[in-house]
């Protein structure tokens, strides 16, 4: 009787070339045994630097390429990605990818608020919803969706990316309810102002007069959340948000 192989373990990162994302796959590589699949959409010099650091700190992983954003093309990268890796399974899903295009409401272009809602909203649901099936059959995994205080209490300029992460934690609360009988969890992570691509252009010094810690935090500190939920230690919580702000809202 032949044996069956084990399987082998994946975790993917969206937007997992820069910032955040990055400092999720070297961590979650440091921490844990998972392979990491590295999600990047239009940089790939920066998905293969990601990659390198994991390899760096002794982990392993690829890139796979893919607009969150387009469902069809969503489907099709992971539908090939298992047909290549037949034995794998992705068992950690971190939804990170993101953007902003902050604006007055008054003055939002259509664009600006349905490209916002489409990467954070409709992104997760592109990537989580062809994946969970398996995790349902498993009885195992993690999904971790990354949110923002914005989502939370909403702030000024960001209408757009306050609604897209705002019904990111109800779809989180929602989802960690239906799940959790198969030993999945699902949380969110929402970090404050952090040191970022994102938060270049920000006045560090005007904002963080704002910020109880008197500080912007830094994208490994969001990473060693990421990699908590990402663990079994973690399996107790589910629907839970995980603020990592310096207080800035609690």
């Amino acid at each position: 009787m032949e044996e069956k192989k084990a399987a082998i373990k994946y975790a993917l990162v969206t937007g997992g070339s820069r910032g955040i994302g990055r400092a999720v796959c070297v961590q979650l590589a440091k921490d844990t045994s998972y392979h990491i699949l590295i999600n990047y959409n239009s940089n790939k010099e920066a998905a293969l630097e990601t990659l390198r650091e994991v390899q760096s700190v002794g982990g392993s992983g690829e890139i796979i390429q893919f607009d969150v954003v387009d469902a069809e093309l969503v489907k099709k990268q992971l539908d090939a990605w298992h047909e290549n890796h037949k034995e794998a399974v992705v068992e950690v899903i971190v939804n990170n990818a993101g953007i902003t295009k902050d604006g007055l409401f008054m003055w939002m272009k259509p664009e600006d608020w349905s490209d916002v809602i489409n990467t954070s909203l409709n992104g997760f649901f592109n990537v989580t919803n062809p994946l969970i099936q398996k995790l349902l059959v498993n009885r195992y995994g993690r999904i971790i969706n990354m949110v923002s205080v914005s989502g939370l209490k909403g702030t000024a300029g960001q209408t757009n990316y306050s609604a897209a992460k705002g019904g990111l934690i109800a779809a989180t609360k929602a989802l960690a309810q239906e799940v959790a009988k198969r030993n999945i969890t699902v949380n969110a992570v929402a970090p404050g102002f952090i040191r970022t691509d994102m938060t270049d252009a920000l006045d560090e010094k005007e904002l963080k007069k704002m910020i109880p810690a008197n500080r912007f935090g830094e994208a490994q500190e969001v990473a060693h959340i990421v990699s908590f939920l990402a663990s079994e230690k973690s399996s107790y919580i589910t629907g839970e948000v995980i603020n990592i702000n310096g207080g800035i809202y609690s």
